[in-house]
């Protein structure tokens, strides 16, 4: 073969390779194709090996890994009132590479953008309280409302996080009242209760002590021992009040008439 042949099919063979190039393509295990012919959607390919029409068939790779998207802080006007910044966290896959490029411009971008309406609509209907307290049952209602509207889309959203909620130092402040004033009345209520069960404990006792008046002697006597044993020099002396209400009776009888004007 001369030189002027090898010359003359040299860019016949270049063409050649250059179609098989872009007719061969490779998709990892995790990737899939949607194939189009002429423009109009003919199936999914994948994983492997894919041979290509070049010219009339187009491809385009769909990543099927879980993706997680930072949702940007949100500024949230609580049901209370109260104005907080909340950012939080989406995992999302795609479980239909055809709706996912179809029915959709861009599922990732659309993904984002709803996850951060839905993250305003959901915790601008729950409290400050509820915001901070209740996280996971929040968490539990932003993916339901994600994973209901993206569904048409091909796309699963297996979970929400919400990660922080920025509250002004202001408001800092006054949840720290709040939670100082919420102890103190524990500490009273807890004093009134044990005020309340000391009089029962002493009421029980006292009914007791009635049924058999030898016990209050014994009472007496032990209160004597333990006075007794504080080195003391204070003496008591128990005086029923059943005589003392005789004495005073008594006075009064005796008591000589007031002198008439």
């Amino acid at each position: 073969m001369s030189f002027d042949t090898l010359t003359g099919i040299a860019p016949v063979i270049i063409l050649l390779v250059a179609l098989l190039a872009a007719s061969i393509k490779i998709l990892r295990e995790y990737e899939r194709g949607v194939v189009f012919t002429l423009g109009r959607f003919t199936s999914v390919k994948g994983p492997g090996l894919i041979i290509l029409i070049p010219g009339i068939q187009q491809m385009v790779r769909v990543d099927l890994r879980v993706v997680t998207m930072d949702v940007p802080s949100q500024d949230v006007i609580s049901r209370d009132n109260v104005s907080v910044k909340v950012n939080a966290v989406v995992y999302f896959r795609v479980v239909d590479p055809q709706r996912a490029i179809i029915a959709v411009e861009n599922f990732l971008m659309a993904t984002g953008q709803l996850a951060q309406t839905t993250l305003r609509a959901v915790l601008g209907k729950h409290e400050l309280d509820e915001m901070l307290t209740e996280r996971d049952r929040l968490n539990l209602d932003v993916q339901k409302i994600l994973d209901a509207q993206t569904d048409a889309w091909g796309i699963k959203v297996a979970n929400v996080e919400i990660k922080h909620v920025d509250i002004d130092e202001s408001m800092i402040r006054a949840i720290a009242r709040q939670a100082e004033a919420e102890r103190e009345r524990r500490a009273k209520v807890i004093h009134a209760e044990g005020e309340k069960q000391a009089a029962v404990a002493l009421l029980e006792a006292a009914q007791m002590l009635a049924v058999e008046p030898a016990a209050m002697q014994l009472r007496y006597l032990q209160t004597l021992t333990q006075v007794a044993g504080d080195r003391t020099s204070t003496v008591i002396f128990p005086v029923p009040g059943n005589l003392l209400d005789g004495l005073f009776k008594q006075a009064m009888a005796g008591k000589p008439p007031a002198a008439e004007p």
